[in-house]
């Protein structure tokens, strides 16, 4: 970016106004550091943005796919990754629900902002004490656009290790459209059988869409008439 008069390189411009002043391909730039011979980082950043779609599609990304991009080597990929992931955990430390799940809501909260974006479908539970208190969660599997494949083996297996007392299940449409399928319904069903057995209590399955969920306890796809609130 030597080439580029001093008002107008993203760094000099960074401290003289403020993060908030620079385009998006402008703190890509940043984070790539340099170009490539006879290219500014600001065109390469451009370059990286076109190619994956945009700024939302980065949350996604994959070092193979930026590597895909001329100019960005491993280390630059990296470190792409590296930013993303920090904005999205301050993101979600800032935006975060109380730490006890009472409600469908607050579990939707919870996971909201980690899930609507990802362009493959991930299960997901999280595990709470006897209070309700999250004692944490897991990436169960990771499925393709369209379909998670889970197993009663896999979700308890973590569970059971914390010593939860229940668990609440959850995963994403990458359509944007929460509304269970079927196989959802019939795994729901599976998961909350197996849990009966192993003393694990399955509250609720969520579905997450973009900024939209839905319960499947709500939905009335359990037996029992227990809530998060009872």
């Amino acid at each position: 970016m030597a080439e580029l008069p001093i008002e107008e390189r993203p760094r000099e411009r960074l401290l003289q106004a403020g993060a908030e002043t620079l385009s998006t391909s402008e703190l890509l730039a940043l984070v790539l550091g340099t170009g490539t011979r006879g290219e500014s980082a600001i065109a390469v950043g451009e370059r990286v943005l076109s190619h994956v779609g945009g700024l939302r599609e980065l949350l996604d990304v994959q070092v193979s796919e930026l590597r895909q991009v001329s100019g960005v080597g491993v280390a630059k990929a990296v470190t792409i990754l590296a930013a993303i992931e920090l904005g999205r955990r301050l993101h979600i430390s800032v935006g975060a629900p109380a730490q006890k799940i009472t409600s469908p809501q607050d579990a939707a909260g919870y996971l909201m902002e980690k899930l609507r974006f990802l362009r493959k479908e991930h299960f997901v539970t999280i595990h709470l004490d006897t209070k309700h208190q999250i004692l944490g969660e897991e990436v169960v599997s990771i499925g393709s656009l369209n379909a998670s494949i889970v197993h009663p083996r896999e979700i308890f297996k973590t569970a059971v290790k914390r010593s939860a007392a229940a668990i609440i299940c959850a995963h994403n449409h990458p359509s944007g459209d929460p509304t269970p399928s079927q196989e959802d319904i019939d795994v729901t069903k599976r998961l909350v059988a197996a849990g009966t057995i192993l003393g694990v209590e399955v509250l609720d399955h969520i579905v997450i869409g973009d900024k939209r969920y839905i319960s499947l306890r709500e939905r009335g796809h359990f037996s029992d008439s227990h809530s998060l609130l009872g």
